[in-house]
């Protein structure tokens, strides 16, 4: 092999680490840090309230525990614009604040384990969890940020399928995973297991950069690319007379409320599934989270190979309203089917059905909204659309524990139908077209 040719091997092998020029490598980063999101997900949101209901801990209590631990992700819109904002750009317009809010995922999650007498703490679970979201929620409002910049609109569909299933199965691993550990190891060992994934996992987003020339660490050599540059804002009057522009279009005000809708509709079906099925059901935690695993694997895999691509041929639009439909419906069906809740096979096809639904609607929204978002203001107006998303999920868990106690479970089954009923005709007003038309002809 002579010496030029050589020389091109190297440059081409080069190549294949700049997630802007390779479209395999974007797949599998971005899917190895919604793994790295999903993890603690998976603890706390799905496998700590289960581990609360089976020890007895009130409804009410588990509740406002998921609301707390909720809070960082319903104001990511704070963060956003910061990150937008500020960034050593010579590392990338994102990565950098990805790999400074993963370290804090490490320690914070450490710390989770370390919570003195959890079972009588629920304070310091919400305190610990709280600083969890806060830096999950940080390093999702990145990434998301990452992948408005870098991924194609054509490939977005499918992209947000792969993210996101990698998300749901790694959260619905980390849920398998940590509830066997908890019930064998105990709570701390269990939280100290994980940890050490996702330290692991902070190797990714520390090798591969955003675009050729960029420094791989701030003391190596490199600098900012141009496409960076050009993008990346110097001035706050300036982000925000953007974001103003973008926001008060009819497209996405629509979106942000449709969002808090569908954020209700998740967060109240999620809180009520460890409570329903271990204190009404007499279920165990382990029993359900293996159940629940099982559910998040299927809609996750299914997202992952099939789901992009059903959307990208169906349409963001109307895959969306189709799935919002099916939602109400099977929720409602279940409502009605009361005398048929002690058939396992009744509940597992009824969580599992939830779960791929959910988890194809997630996709399809997320790919509306990564569509309609300017690139210029990436990470702060997709993180909006996210932040509308969950402060609907605070509020369903608190629609919950408001009702549970007045109300017989078919009845709260009734009004968890309700929300994405009324989802349907939000979502049903949106003009996409429109909207992008619209983009189009913005100027700074």
């Amino acid at each position: 092999m002579n010496q030029k040719a050589i020389r091109y091997e190297l440059a081409d092998l080069k190549q294949k680490v700049y997630l802007s020029e390779n479209a395999t490598l974007r797949y599998l980063v971005f899917a190895a840090l919604y793994v790295c999101e999903g993890i603690p997900i998976g603890i706390t949101f799905y496998a700590i309230p289960a581990w609360l209901a089976m020890n007895e801990v009130s409804a009410v209590s588990i509740a406002a525990y998921v609301s707390i631990i909720s809070i960082p992700w319903s104001f990511k819109f704070f963060i956003a614009p910061i990150i937008d904002r500020y960034t050593p750009i010579a590392m990338g317009r994102k990565r950098p604040w990805i790999i400074v809010a993963q370290i804090g995922l490490i320690i914070s999650f450490l710390s989770f384990g370390f919570v003195s007498e959890p079972l009588g703490n629920i304070q310091g679970l919400m305190i610990c969890g709280f600083l969890i979201s806060l830096f999950g929620s940080t390093q999702d409002i990145a990434i998301d940020g990452m992948a408005v910049d870098i991924i194609p609109i054509h490939q977005q569909a499918r992209a947000n399928g792969i993210m996101w299933g990698s998300r749901i199965i790694g959260q619905s691993l980390s849920l398998l995973l940590g509830t066997t550990l908890i019930n064998i190891v105990g709570f701390t060992n269990a939280i100290t297991s994980l940890s050490l994934i996702i330290a692991f996992l902070i190797l990714v987003p520390i090798y591969f950069r955003e675009h050729r020339g960029e420094k791989l660490m701030p003391w190596t050599k490199g600098k900012a690319s141009e496409v960076s540059k050009k993008a990346q804002l110097t001035e706050w009057k300036s982000l925000f007379k953007n974001l103003g522009k973008v926001l008060i279009l009819p497209t996405s005000l629509i979106l942000s409320l449709g969002m808090i809708f569908t954020g209700a509709s998740t967060g109240f079906i999620e809180v009520l599934f460890p409570i329903f099925t271990v204190q009404e059901l007499n279920w165990t935690n382990t029993d359900y989270s293996q159940v629940y695993s099982i559910a998040s694997v299927v809609g996750g895999g299914f997202s992952m190979v099939a789901g992009g691509v059903i959307i990208d041929f169906i349409g963001t639009k109307k895959m969306a309203l189709i799935l919002i439909s099916l939602l109400a419906l099977v929720i409602l069906s279940f409502g009605l089917i009361s005398n048929s809740w002690q058939n396992i096979s009744t509940v597992y096809g009824f969580i599992i059905l939830f779960n791929l639904l959910n988890t194809l609607l997630t996709v399809a929204l997320l790919a509306m909204a990564m569509k309609i978002s300017w690139h210029k203001i990436s990470a702060s107006q997709f993180t909006l659309y996210m932040t509308c998303n969950n402060l609907g999920i605070i509020i369903g868990p608190w629609l919950f524990g408001l009702i549970q106690e007045k109300l017989q479970w078919n009845q709260v089954f009734f009004c968890g139908a309700a929300i994405p009923f009324f989802a349907f005709f939000i979502y049903k007003t949106i003009n996409i077209k429109k909207h992008l038309t619209t983009l189009e002809n913005l100027t700074e």
